[in-house]
């Protein structure tokens, strides 16, 4: 049960489907000085469409104040985690580089959108969505660019090595952290029971033995505390 004092929050989605009409460009309305560099110019309107990326809401609530996180603000918690906890990577990791792949990851939701693990209905065809996302989104960067983030990207969905398997534990990490300080959190949806949540768990444990052993015990004191429903309970 939630302890006295706190009350524990269950996210309410409002989760939107995607259109299929391709969005316009942030810079379509606010056009940039035609003047500039194509070079330098299409790198602005990356960078501009990817303030988008402040807008797509995730199922984690937040811990300092009653709200849902975001996706920017979930990559720059997983770049600082990265920089933080690297020193427990099971296989020794460029930091740098991983912390380009935890910037790099979530950038398809622009498009996507967000699909919480817990919830079975939004999960499906997630692939081919952000498969769709990536081909619409890198490609408005200079070639070189384009191709070198969308390697970064494939490199995270894929866990091809160590930084990519390690970013992926942090990416596990961060939401069971935040569902620890809510009491619940996402582990309070319908979808979520011991099985689905520990499976999230092992998520941890293939970057980071260590950090799968406190992750474990998240989820230990969960399940006692009523905060994770048991499997068929």
């Amino acid at each position: 049960m939630a302890q006295p004092g706190r009350v524990a929050r269950t996210p309410t989605l409002d989760i939107v489907p995607t259109s299929s009409e391709e969005p316009r460009l942030l810079t379509d309305d606010s056009p940039l000085p035609l003047d500039l560099d194509e070079r330098v110019g299409e790198q602005l309107t990356f960078i501009a469409e990817a303030d988008r990326l402040k807008t797509v809401l995730r199922a984690s609530p937040l811990a300092a104040v009653d709200r849902r996180e975001n996706d920017a603000e979930h990559s720059w918690h997983l770049a600082l985690m990265v920089m933080l906890l690297a020193e427990y990577a099971d296989e020794p990791i460029d930091v740098g580089h991983a912390m380009q792949l935890v910037v790099v990851h979530d950038l398809v939701e622009i498009y996507a959108g967000d699909s919480p693990v817990f919830d079975a209905a939004a999960v499906v065809g997630q692939r081919e969505r952000e498969e769709a996302a990536a081909e619409r989104l890198f490609p408005l960067l200079p070639e070189d660019q384009a191709a070198r983030v969308r390697a970064l990207w494939d490199e995270f969905e894929e866990g091809r090595t160590p930084e990519a398997r390690f970013c992926k534990a942090m990416d596990r990490l961060e939401p069971m952290l935040l569902n620890w300080l809510n009491q619940g959190g996402t582990w309070q949806m319908p979808g979520a029971t011991e099985s689905t949540v520990r499976a999230r768990e092992a998520g941890v444990v293939a970057g980071s033995t260590s950090l799968g052993a406190v992750t474990g015990r998240l989820v230990e004191e969960g399940l006692r505390r009523g905060w994770i429903r048991p499997d068929g309970g």
